[in-house]
């Protein structure tokens, strides 16, 4: 794949519309928090029908497995994962809404990829029905709760949170931080580890799925932070929550661990989408800017300067865009990528977009520094990418060590 299909340019076109109807004129309001992303993702997915899309590749799942012939990974369909539809329904409004609001995808990726990926992966048929569908199709909010106060990027060794065995349930205790869509939430999927008095880090991953309102189980509001603002960050404190094993997803000797590190893989490809935005927008912002910037009587386009820096963001645009494609391809080849490759992927695609985003602001000068100038917010949106879904020191250790362990 070398350009986007003209299918997939009027898809592109279609979504860049609703943008700038639905989006733009809300982005204030999205920035102070004032506005939940929540409506606005639900209205995306009504005007180009991918609560339907979603709706129907569910049950065709559901149909496949009653009638046992699930894969044998119980994975589903990448559709299931992204609202269905094919690779540009799944890309290309990413790229055009991390343009604005990188947030926003954010918001809609843990909802989508990592809460109801988790149970869609793991959990058996009536788990599927029971909360992965109203979060597939955005009718719920759905968070991923794996990140402790204490663990930072050391997430298994690490995490504190419990879970001890209570005649036929579960008792959870423990708090997490960082949580995507945390504040919302009214499906909460949460790592803990087995209280079995092993030594902690010898103790079993379990997976539950919680509801909003369980008692014991507290969402704080939103956090304030740098950047990612249309996206609702949390704090979550559970204190004797009791669980019932209907609420446990795929019990078993490492299981927890490894649904954990396969949505690792898809997390950090999806991020290069999200990267390849930002970089086209603040790219495209510093091309407009040279050409209409005049400084000593000529525009700021004709300095050398300027010009290495808009020669430096089209090699990032071109480099980051071909990642994307060679992911849309492996996903029509239904490979996965590997851990390396996914990290790989996010590592440099992170880097390009930090480094593409500050340098539009070093070329707008005073003005970039303001927030009237949109790449301000970019930048600050941009930093993100280089610390969730691991930081770019853990993409890096991950790279080697799965390298090194082939």
């Amino acid at each position: 794949m070398i350009e986007w299909s003209d299918e997939d340019l009027m898809i592109r076109d279609a979504v860049r519309g609703w943008i700038d109807a639905e989006v733009r004129p809300n982005l204030d309001a999205l920035e102070s928090g004032d506005l939940p992303p929540y409506d606005l993702l639900r209205n995306l997915f009504k005007t180009f029908g991918m609560d339907e899309m979603a709706r129907a590749s569910f049950r065709a799942r559901q149909e496949r497995d009653q009638a046992g012939s699930a894969g044998a990974d119980g994975d589903g369909d990448a559709a299931e994962r992204s609202g269905g539809g094919g690779a540009a329904m799944s890309m290309l409004p990413i790229i055009e809404l991390c343009k604005v609001a990188p947030g926003l995808v954010s918001a809609m990726g843990v909802g989508l990829g990592l809460a109801a990926g988790t149970i869609m992966k793991r959990g058996t048929a009536e788990q599927r029905e029971r909360w992965a569908l109203d979060l597939l199709t955005l009718d719920k909010v759905g968070a991923w709760a794996i990140t402790e106060p204490g663990s930072g990027s050391d997430a298994f060794g690490g995490m504190q949170a419990t879970a001890r065995k209570s005649g036929d349930e579960y008792v959870l205790n423990g708090s997490k931080t960082f949580i995507t869509n945390g504040p919302y939430a009214d499906t909460i999927v949460f790592y803990c580890k087995l209280d079995d008095g092993r030594a902690p880090r010898d103790r079993e991953i379990l997976t539950f799925v919680l509801d909003r309102g369980m008692e014991g189980l507290e969402q704080s509001r939103p956090l304030r932070k740098m950047g990612l603002h249309s996206s609702p960050t949390g704090e979550l404190f559970l204190s004797d929550v009791r669980a019932g094993a209907d609420r446990l997803l795929a019990s078993g000797s490492g299981s927890g661990k490894d649904s954990a590190r396969q949505n690792f893989v898809t997390e950090r490809a999806g991020v290069t989408a999200m990267a390849l935005g930002v970089i086209e927008e603040c790219l495209k912002l510093s091309v407009e800017y040279a050409k209409t910037r005049e400084l000593w009587g000529q525009r700021i386009g004709d300095f050398q300067l300027i010009q290495l820096k808009l020669a430096k963001m089209e090699v990032a645009r071109l480099n980051v865009q071909n990642l994307v494609f060679r992911h849309i391809e492996m996903q029509r080849a239904g490979r996965t990528p590997t851990l390396a490759e996914a990290s790989a992927m996010k590592l440099y695609s992170a880097q390009a977009a930090s480094e593409v985003a500050q340098e539009a602001v070093q070329l707008f000068g005073g003005n970039g520094y303001m927030s009237e100038y949109r790449v301000e917010q970019l930048a600050r949106d941009a930093k993100s990418f280089q610390i969730y879904a691991g930081t770019d020191e853990i993409q890096i250790t991950h790279i080697a060590r799965d390298l090194l362990s082939s």
